[in-house]
């Protein structure tokens, strides 16, 4: 009678002394297709179709690059007519053709072709950062949802496994006919415990089913796609220091650089709206000739502007300075909302990896181990029920707990990479955008 405590004892002994995951990999079904998380990031890079807005975009800023720089196309005009000259008498003197012919040239003010270029430039530059930042976003999302679907499929595999343990267990003591109320009760038990189980396993093979289809969607495939993944063990690099990660975010955020790009846009702007308070001016030579009686030939270079020459602005440059100022504020918005989000990042991801350095790499396979004893043992009358209940319960939270620690952990190294550039994941670093660079247009 002392051997059953005895033995029970040594079971949570023997689990609670190994606290560390390391999940065994789930094998994938035959001729089922497994493709890595990394590999799957990057043929969402390849294939998402919303890409190409972002290609068009750029596509349009460069060809308004172009255009912004050019003067307008020169005008030529021209004239065809029949002369006559008379005498005061009222006697034909001559008769013949008069035709003239003219090209003039629109010149804009010194300085403003500079300016529109500059503001041309930086649409250009704004539509790279776009592409940039939803190709980082992208990847992201991507590498989140990869690593939720084998998470599920771990999830699901490991509540399906110990679920067919309860309703394997609960029918050999069915067809054992127990009398008494002891073993009825713990067949309820069993069956309680195996449909607690069974939903655990559904809303994880629902949770699998949510992320395939969207990442599927990604990919540009159907959304009933097959899509099986071998559980991929993040790698999670040390916790970066929130100084070095802050000083990085200054460069090569995205938001934060969207928003620079378009305070320097606003600055050029307001010096647009200064520089048109002076007109356009058309310059041009024309040519004439007249025959009748004689032949007259007329050469001469005209310049017309319209008229007053002094344009008011002051409520187009008022209206300029007041967007800039706006930008200047979103822009210390900005850098203030970075600043928090990384802090919550960095502190969360360096909580996330201590409790994961608290876990032994073989605490899920020993928590597999113990609960398969437990089942051998209580098969042979040598563990109660509430032991192998409580083992087949805790093997369960075990891996739910260490998946959860993981994916959140993964969040926050994506938020941080995503927000400051540096690469936390190591596998992380082969699809992160670069920053397009500023070409600058001085006026």
């Amino acid at each position: 009678m002392n051997s059953v405590p005895l033995l029970s004892r040594i079971l949570l002994v023997s689990v609670l002394l190994h606290s560390h995951p390391g999940a065994a990999e789930s094998t994938p079904s035959p001729g089922t297709s497994s493709p890595s998380v990394e590999s799957l990031v990057t043929e969402v890079l390849g294939q998402n179709p919303e890409l190409q807005f972002y290609d068009a975009e750029i596509t349009a800023a460069r060809a308004g690059l172009k255009t912004s720089a050019q003067l307008p196309q020169p005008e030529v005009t021209g004239s065809l007519g029949r002369k006559r000259t008379t005498e005061l008498t009222g006697i034909l003197a001559g008769e013949g053709t008069a035709w003239s012919a003219g090209i003039s040239q629109t010149f804009e003010w010194p300085g403003r072709l500079g300016l529109r270029k500059a503001i041309a430039n930086r649409d250009l530059v704004l539509a790279g950062l776009g592409r940039a930042r939803f190709t980082n976003a992208l990847a992201g999302k991507a590498r989140s949802l990869a690593y939720g679907v084998s998470a599920a499929m771990e999830r699901r595999r490991v509540a399906g496994e110990v679920a067919d343990r309860f309703h394997a267990l609960r029918e050999v003591l069915i067809q054992r006919d127990p009398a008494g109320v002891a073993p009825a009760l713990e067949i309820r038990i069993l069956e309680a415990t195996e449909l607690s189980l069974r939903h655990k396993a559904a809303k994880a093979d629902q949770e699998w089913n949510t992320f395939r289809t969207e990442l599927n969607l990604l990919r540009g495939r159907s959304a009933d796609t097959a899509l099986e993944l071998r559980w991929a063990e993040p790698a999670l690099g040390p916790a970066p220091r929130l100084e070095s990660v802050l000083a990085a975010a200054q460069t090569n955020n995205f938001d934060l650089r969207l928003r620079v790009v378009e305070l320097e846009q606003q600055g050029f702007r307001v010096d647009l709206t200064r520089n048109e308070r002076w007109p356009a001016f058309t310059v041009g030579t024309h040519y004439s000739e007249e025959r009748s009686d004689a032949r007259d030939q007329m050469v001469g270079v005209s310049v017309s502007f319209p008229l007053p020459l002094w344009r008011n602005t002051a409520a187009r440059t008022e209206a300029a300075q007041a967007r800039r100022f706006q930008a200047e504020s979103v822009l210390a918005t900005a850098r203030r909302d970075l600043e928090r989000r990384l802090t919550v990042a960095v502190t969360g991801y360096s909580a996330q990896t201590a409790e994961l350095q608290r876990w032994r790499p073989d605490t899920v396979e020993q928590f597999r181990a113990a609960a398969e004893l437990a089942d051998r043992h209580y098969r042979l009358g040598a563990v109660p029920a509430t032991t192998y209940v409580e083992l087949q319960k805790q093997y369960t939270e075990a891996v739910d707990a260490w998946l959860e620690t993981r994916r959140e952990a993964v969040d926050h190294a994506q938020e941080i990479e995503q927000l400051s550039g540096v690469p936390v994941l190591p596998l992380g670093a082969a699809a992160r955008p670069t920053i397009p660079s500023t070409t600058e247009a001085r006026p």
